[in-house]
């Protein structure tokens, strides 16, 4: 079957690692590029909660696709171990969604401490580097591979509270362009995508309040918090077929926030 007559988004004989996958846009994406027919690597700090994951994956697909992997996206030797682990399962990776991300300081430039800075920008800028120095290899050699980073509409944007992070989240955009620029001759892709508020753990501090949430969501276009779902779909793109052409840019989904001027 030609390329152009190719299913735009079969992943059926695909291999992935997502990372930050126990719960909220991880899991969300995890189980979308199962659904499409990759195989998984289901990964997080947390073992049982992998386990949890992968085992209902399996189970509505009544197919063996996710694998549970314990993973600590700060220390480089876990993620070299991860891929390693990936490469034995599988036999090849041929898509990484470096998901997973901290923040640990809530407040001004001038009171985080040096340690708050290191962990932030460890985890969310040097583990999608480490990753893709992990993974690239053997996408060269195959000349195909498709790298997704999860930014954040912080990236865009100043902020008095969560600077460090909106700044680690910058930092992924130009990763991805690096990257793109590097290993397109290979046939490597790399993208970004930006999600305003979801409903995750990470971000419950923004929803879990009703009050709170009405408030910002009524500046939205679209009116509404969005949800992990609402990010995995952008993800199956950019790692199948329809993606293909697509290499260093970045997919806002925010439910319009980027646009609208409610805020102000």
């Amino acid at each position: 079957m030609s390329a152009e007559r190719a299913p735009l988004f079969d992943l059926a004989g695909k291999s992935a690692i997502v990372t930050g996958a126990s719960r909220g846009i991880g899991e969300a994406i995890a189980r979308r590029l199962a659904a499409h027919g990759a195989n998984i690597i289901v990964s997080s700090r947390k073992i049982d909660a992998c386990k949890t994951v992968a085992a209902s994956i399996n189970e509505e697909l009544g197919r063996a696709a996710a694998i549970p992997a314990q993973c600590n996206i700060g220390r480089k030797e876990e993620l070299e171990s991860l891929v390693k682990f990936a490469e034995r399962e599988f036999g090849k990776i041929d898509i990484l969604v470096s998901n997973a991300a901290v923040n640990p300081h809530f407040g001004s430039s001038e009171a985080i401490s040096d340690e708050q800075f290191d962990k932030i920008i460890t985890a969310n800028v040097k583990a999608g580097h480490w990753l893709a120095q992990f993974v690239l290899p053997q996408m060269k050699s195959r000349r195909d591979g498709s790298i997704i980073l999860i930014s954040s509409i912080g990236a865009f944007v100043g902020s008095n509270a969560i600077g460090a992070y909106n700044l680690s989240k910058a930092a992924d955009l130009a990763l991805a362009r690096n990257l793109a620029v590097e290993y397109g001759p290979f046939g490597v892709r790399a993208n970004c995508i930006c999600p305003g508020i979801v409903k995750t753990h990470f971000a419950e501090a923004l929803w879990k309040d009703p009050k709170i949430e009405a408030m910002i969501s009524k500046t939205l276009p679209l009116r509404r918090f969005g949800e992990p779902d609402d990010i995995a779909g952008a993800a199956v793109f950019l790692a199948a077929p329809a993606g293909r052409w697509m290499t260093g840019q970045q997919i806002i989904i925010d439910g319009g926030a980027m646009v609208s001027l409610g805020s102000l």
